[in-house]
């Protein structure tokens, strides 16, 4: 019997630690959100009740989260070297992938949006946020060709967008990086563990996430389907901004579309086993 228990505590462990990579992995790769990860996983309410209610929730959740806090990290940082190697290789083929990923995702979003009804508010939010991010992304990088220079405050606002990411289900913060030409430097600073990123990103990202966590609970409670259709327009508007508009060759947009299509589907085979499971 205790070497039975003793089996169920290694498994867990490992599923926990497998599950934080796959977190920390979904805050590096566009289209992957971290959030939608940790709410897959049954982590999310645990986690977002630690940082609401931690009195309470610490002593109760403790033996869950070293293994998850170990798997994060190495996730996030592991992740970094391998995207950034993708990118040296073919940036164009590399986002279009990403795109794959992320229309992949999209119809689940659309079908969690709606779990609480569509009234007119919702449609409002999804307008508003859509139509406001596209139109300042893409003025910034394809008007004014606006590129934020990498440095202590840039990192730190990535920090900042990594931790909307995490507590805020749906948001992928990776593909305003690349709007603002800071996802590259930043994955690459990352993957060399260099001081200046992790000493801004890192703390922009743990403060973000602290200080929004009572927020969202709030608001997601209150108001579910204004806040997810907001969040699909920020999915939708940031997506179209990064889209590729030159190329090298004909063989690399065709390796770009038949890579699109093959993130497609990984991402939209994965949401409809997640449903399945589920149920």
């Amino acid at each position: 019997m205790k070497r039975m228990r003793d089996q169920n505590e290694i498994i867990h462990w490992l599923r926990n630690l497998l599950c934080g990579l796959l977190i920390g992995a979904g805050a590096i790769l566009p289209g992957v959100s971290g959030g939608v990860l940790a709410v897959a996983f049954d982590i999310y309410r645990p986690f977002m009740e630690i940082l609401t209610h931690p009195k309470t929730a610490i002593p109760k959740y403790l033996p869950w989260f070293p293994p998850i806090i170990i798997g994060w990290v190495l996730g996030f940082l592991g992740f970094a070297k391998g995207i950034s190697a993708a990118l040296n290789l073919s940036g164009t083929v590399t986002i279009w992938l990403f795109i794959g990923l992320i229309v992949g995702t999209i119809p689940s979003l659309f079908r969690e949006a709606g779990k609480e009804g569509r009234a007119g508010t919702s449609w409002v939010s999804f307008c508003l946020f859509a139509g406001s991010v596209f139109a300042g992304l893409f003025y910034l990088s394809h008007v004014a060709e606006i590129t934020v220079e990498p440095n202590f405050w840039a990192y730190n606002f990535c920090g900042v967008l990594w931790g909307m990411g995490i507590v805020i289900p749906g948001m992928t913060s990776s593909t305003v990086m690349m709007a603002l030409g800071l996802y590259r430097p930043m994955l690459e600073g990352l993957a060399n563990l260099d001081l200046l990123v992790l000493s801004a990103a890192l703390p922009g990202m743990f403060i973000t996430i602290a200080l929004l966590a009572r927020l969202v609970t709030w608001f997601f409670k209150k108001h579910y389907a204004v806040a997810y259709h907001g969040i699909l327009g920020i999915v939708v508007a940031s997506t179209l901004v990064i889209i590729p508009t030159v190329y090298t060759s004909v063989g690399e947009a065709a390796l770009s579309a038949v890579c699109c299509v093959a993130g497609f589907l990984l991402a939209y085979g994965m949401a409809r086993l997640d449903e399945r499971v589920k149920a």
